[in-house]
């Protein structure tokens, strides 16, 4: 039963992380996209946060029940919800259009018209040919890919050893601390998404990243013994000729680390690759594009997460960090080359730039 709720868990969480994005750019104003795109990351790092803390008094079998509260109101609140209107213009319904805008702003609004015959397009593979199918979607999967080879989740597992180290009185706290720098950092992304721009903050989340990275394989480094011949990777065991004052002050360093990047990711390479995915792809091939863009990002997050201890083992920690330090400097360098600036405007506007109009 555990494992059946698990999967159906797993199909519904998969489900949200597609729609909620698309639904919510193609309802929102060009000029508050994008802080209404990021609420769909700072509400998950605000559950997860929640989660932490109903878990220090709450067993598992009532958090379990706790994680349907949302769920129902989510289902009961979307009844009363209606269609995106660039949908249903697409399948000519603009009397149903007409009213949702309507209802979602108050007043009909000047809308763009989406491209004449679109709702009788689909994708294609023919279509990759084309500059306004292929570009978005390199774009999509990189920026996907690059968020799970960023290493945050690698990060976020051993966030309570870290903190066991640097002698917190109730290591537990790691988890909310953590939480905490993640909705306060999203929530600030989201408030200045829209004059920032997401070429500004995904670089800048990079940059904070890369430094965060390295000095984590730094601190690794300094506190690994010598080579050794055993398959289980040690984390956090330090040199057995430093004091206990200098191995804390090492593990401090490591907390500073952690806290950084996590702030970094927060800001930029956390909320932005959804809200981006949301934006780019043109409406005749979204559906299909943003499934494959989400499913490259779950299926890295498996991998990452499989396979990170793997790493360890050939590199040492610290060379897996650093390696992660490596990917964020690529991350870094194909935002600065690749990545369009969608701040205000149009979706139609973004379609029109990757197809050189």
């Amino acid at each position: 039963m555990l494992l059946g709720g698990r999967l159906l868990t797993g199909l519904a969480c998969g489900i949200a992380s597609l729609v909620a994005p698309v639904y919510i750019s193609e309802i929102s104003y060009p000029s508050v996209r994008g802080l209404l795109g990021s609420c769909v990351q700072l509400m998950v790092v605000i559950g997860i946060l929640l989660a932490y803390l109903a878990g220090w008094v709450l067993e598992w079998r009532w958090l379990a029940v706790l994680g349907c509260v949302p769920a129902s109101f989510m289902m009961l609140l979307m009844c009363y919800m209606p269609e995106t209107p660039r949908f249903l213009l697409t399948r000519q319904r603009r009397q149903e259009a007409t009213a949702a805008m309507q209802f979602l702003w108050g007043s009909e609004q000047v809308w763009e018209e989406p491209p004449v015959g679109a709702e009788h397009q689909g994708f294609h593979l023919a279509q990759l040919r084309h500059p306004g199918i292929y570009k978005p979607f390199i774009i999509g999967i990189s920026l996907m890919a690059f968020q799970q080879l960023s290493g945050i989740n690698a990060v976020m597992f051993y966030a309570e050893t870290i903190f066991e180290e640097a002698k917190f009185k109730d290591s537990s706290l790691a988890s909310v601390i953590v939480g905490v720098i993640q909705v306060l950092f999203t929530a600030m992304a989201a408030l200045i998404m829209d004059r920032a721009g997401r070429r500004l903050l995904l670089t800048l989340s990079g940059v904070v990243m890369v430094f965060s990275t390295s000095a984590f394989g730094a601190y690794f480094k300094l506190t690994q013994g010598g080579p050794s011949n055993s398959s289980h990777v040690d984390l956090l065991t330090p040199l057995s000729m430093e004091p206990a004052s200098t191995s804390v002050g090492l593990a401090w360093l490591a907390v500073g680390s952690m806290c950084l990047f996590i702030a970094g990711f927060a800001v930029g390479w956390g909320p932005i690759p959804w809200l981006l995915m949301s934006e780019i792809f043109p409406l005749h091939v979204k559906g299909m594009a943003t499934g494959v863009c989400v499913l490259t990002n779950w299926f890295m997050a498996f991998l990452v997460t499989k396979e990170f201890s793997s790493v360890m083992e050939v590199l040492r920690p610290h060379g897996a960090f650093w390696l992660a330090s490596a990917f964020c400097i690529f991350s870094v360098l194909f935002t600065l080359s690749c990545v369009p600036e969608t701040k205000g405007k149009t979706l139609e506007q973004i379609t029109a730039h990757f197809e050189g109009r």
